[in-house]
């Protein structure tokens, strides 16, 4: 039985995910507030869906107190380790880097801290966007790809819409309609909710 901790935090409402296992805890993204709200219990290992600043606001905070191993796709790294990354992009915001990280790309089977996640990666929200998969629990942990009847947006620098929708169609919705997705933002639903009512995937 899973079991895992649901934590929203900082200014555009970004939620994290804290899944334990008696092997120990993995968090899912990092947004302003994850540390503090953790900082009582353990945590493993840190996985990033993308790079967004919302969803790595406390990534480094989290790294230093934890001294855990932080995973994201290649492309998160400038956005992770290179403080004035979201001044390039017009934000008025700094977020503190990283050190190092552990680069992780699409794979059926990555092991870590007791629970073994397929990864999936369905760029077009952002570059290197990442999806983590319980196969058998039916949980997707789908970061800012989609959303209870939405899709993530697709207009801010690296956005693609065919390619979001594409990774969608291809990566997500062949997964079994009970498969309960945890977005970034917003509310859990499942893949047969999103396949048979979001107006944005459908046709």
């Amino acid at each position: 039985m899973l079991k895992f901790e649901e934590f929203t935090g900082g200014m555009l409402d970004t939620n994290a995910f804290l899944l334990r296992h008696d092997a120990g805890n993995v968090l899912i993204d990092a947004p302003e507030g994850a540390d503090a709200h953790f900082a009582g219990e353990p945590i493993h290992a840190l996985l990033l869906t993308h790079g967004h600043f919302d969803h790595v606001a406390d990534a480094a905070a989290i790294q230093r107190r934890h001294g855990c191993p932080v995973y994201f796709h290649p492309d998160t790294l400038p956005m992770v380790t290179d403080p004035a990354f979201f001044r390039h992009w017009g934000f008025s915001l700094e977020v503190e880097p990283v050190a190092g990280g552990e680069l992780l790309t699409a794979r059926p089977a990555f092991p870590v801290s007791g629970f073994t996640f397929g990864v999936l990666e369905v760029p077009g929200h952002c570059p290197g966007s990442l999806c983590f998969h319980l196969p058998d629990e039916g949980v997707l942990f789908g970061g800012d790809v989609l959303f209870r009847g939405g899709i993530g947006r697709w207009d801010l620098p690296g956005g693609d819409h065919d390619l979001l929708i594409t990774g969608i169609r291809e990566k997500i919705l062949p997964l079994p309609d009970a498969t309960r997705i945890f977005p970034g933002h917003g509310p859990a639903t499942t893949v047969g909710l999103e396949r048979a009512s979001n107006s944005w995937i459908r046709g």
